[in-house]
């Protein structure tokens, strides 16, 4: 730390000055635009090839209106990083990162829109429900701002950052890790030059940024190695168009208006991302950086409930990834310019061009550096003897995942677990209904069951019965470990919880003594 530095938060009267712009943000910006960039290129693959919305509708409406949330989102998480900044009159502070949900991205097409497009035949209407389905994500994200704040005090840190890692490991990298091992050729070399750069500390000379360094390298082996084509540069360059943002209310109208059977997955995918943005906020709080979850949690939800008016089904939120950023340098400029970049080609319609310019396995890379990242800080910021409450929230989340692609593999193959019996699968050495109930909510069933195991590990049975008694709650109602959201959703694994939540109580009778923490683990915690 400078001179300056060190004098500004010890005395209130020295001059506190914070640049916009540092040589970090270079490295951070070209990492979480061209994670934003992969996102956007894969939502408009799937609005385009699976809900088969014409193209320039994606690229006159959809983009544009994702480009819009972009900026408000990203220029309004650098204007509260730099309050933050002058607040505690630090330079080291990193602005979130912020762009379009993904596990939201493949919900919206194939739990949403394409049951409602093979149903009906209408791209329209599947649009129809996506834009209403987004809307009621934000308006709970909303509701959750003001309950957000008090689960997130109460659970513990283990807890959250598990269900983070579960959520990072499973659907943020491996299917990044799947594209990368199709052309290893092309994605291995940028995947070093990444840790080397982020991870490593390593700069280029002349402070050249090592993210847009990787991307370079992994674009040239890919073109030299003949994986691209010349002639859909040309062809996509022919349909380049510049789209602004218009309201699409009688999209959103019509599609609240058959608002019945998007409910089902809308309320508990809304608890998911005050859940996720509640986690993201302590993933931030443990590198440093105390944020308000109430003021990230009406930014998010504001976000979709104007994406939607304007036509979007993909809603924004902050993303996974903040301490990656920080370590590579990342402070408050990062995120405003890589919205604003992301933002411009969305209205200038360079998506179909980019994807036809840049190879996947030269973008991916980035989404594993990300899992990386947050894994690894699940199990270095909670107390070591929490180490299993950890991998407790892991596994539901594994266990969606696995589900999830279970379920594509059997449609694929035109059938479901259904129609190929319970026993055969079984036979088969796959557990698959068990899986699946496990992956129900596993966002939220991570967080309940980390948070058990961790009250547990600390003789805090009181605690732990509380949070047994909400996971038998949960289980109840179906937002987890349920196949929808109804009364009686599943009582068996609720019956579970309450039954557990009795044995933790038993102990609370016995009156152990709590577990004591190490002087290193009660430093931490205070930090």
């Amino acid at each position: 730390m400078s001179t300056t530095d060190t004098r500004s938060q010890t005395d209130p009267d020295a001059a506190f000055t914070l640049p916009y712009w540092v040589r970090g943000d270079t490295n951070a910006f070209f990492g979480l635009g061209f994670n934003i960039l992969v996102n956007v290129l894969v939502l408009t693959g799937l609005t385009i090839g699976v809900v088969q919305i014409p193209a320039d509708d994606v690229f006159g409406t959809i983009l544009p209106a994702l480009g819009i949330a972009l900026v408000a989102g990203n220029v309004y998480y650098s204007y509260l990083a730099r309050r933050l900044a002058f607040a505690e009159r630090r330079t080291d502070v990193a602005a979130l990162p912020y762009g379009p949900s993904v596990p939201h991205m493949f919900i919206v097409v194939f739990v949403v829109m394409l049951p409602v497009y093979l149903q009906t035949k209408s791209a329209v209407t599947a649009w129809q429900a996506g834009v209403a389905w987004a809307f009621i994500i934000g308006a709970i994200v909303l509701i959750g701002a003001f309950v957000g704040p008090y689960i997130r005090k109460y659970t513990p840190r283990a807890a959250l950052l598990g269900t983070l890692a579960g959520i990072s490991i499973s659907f943020i990298s491996m299917r990044p890790a799947a594209q990368m091992w199709e052309a290893a050729w092309i994605a291995l070399p940028v995947l070093v030059l990444i840790i080397i750069g982020f991870l490593a500390g390593v700069r280029l000379p002349g402070g050249f940024p090592m993210g847009l360094a990787a991307l370079l390298v992994g674009t040239a082996i890919a073109w030299a190695g003949g994986y691209m084509s010349a002639p859909d540069v040309t062809a996509a360059a022919k349909d380049i168009a510049i789209g602004l943002p218009t309201l699409q209310l009688d999209l959103l109208f019509t599609g609240l208006s058959e608002v019945a059977p998007l409910l089902a997955t809308a309320i508990p995918l809304g608890v998911y991302n005050f859940t996720e943005a509640m986690t993201n906020v302590e993933s931030a709080e443990a590198a440093g950086d105390k944020y308000s979850l109430r003021a990230v949690l009406l930014a998010d939800g504001t976000g979709a409930i104007i994406g939607s008016a304007l036509g979007s089904p993909f809603p924004p939120a902050v993303y996974i990834g903040h301490p990656g950023w920080k370590d590579a340098g990342g402070r408050t400029g990062y995120s405003m310019a890589s919205g604003i970049a992301v933002a411009l080609m969305c209205f200038l319609g360079l998506f179909g061009l980019l994807a036809a310019l840049l190879p996947t396995p030269a973008i991916v890379p980035i989404l594993l550096y990300i899992g990386f990242m947050i894994g690894a800080q699940a199990f270095q910021v909670p107390p070591k003897v929490h180490a299993a409450a950890v991998v407790a929230a892991l596994v539901p989340n594994i266990a969606q995942w696995a589900t999830s692609y279970m379920d594509n593999v059997l449609a694929a193959a035109g059938t479901s677990a259904a129609e190929v019996g319970e026993d055969k699968i079984l036979a088969a050495g796959v557990v698959y209904s068990g899986t699946k109930t496990l992956g129900e909510g596993g966002i939220l069933a991570g967080l309940v069951l980390g948070a058990i195991v961790a009250f547990l590990i600390d003789r805090r049975f009181a605690w732990a019965a509380g949070f047994c008694g909400a996971g038998a709650a949960l289980s109840w109602i179906g937002l987890i470990h349920g196949e929808k959201v109804e009364w009686g959703a599943n009582g068996q694994v609720a019956l579970g919880y309450l039954f557990a939540g009795i044995v933790c109580a038993a102990f609370v009778a016995l009156r152990l003594p709590e577990r004591v923490p190490d002087p290193e683990e009660a430093e931490l915690e205070h930090a």
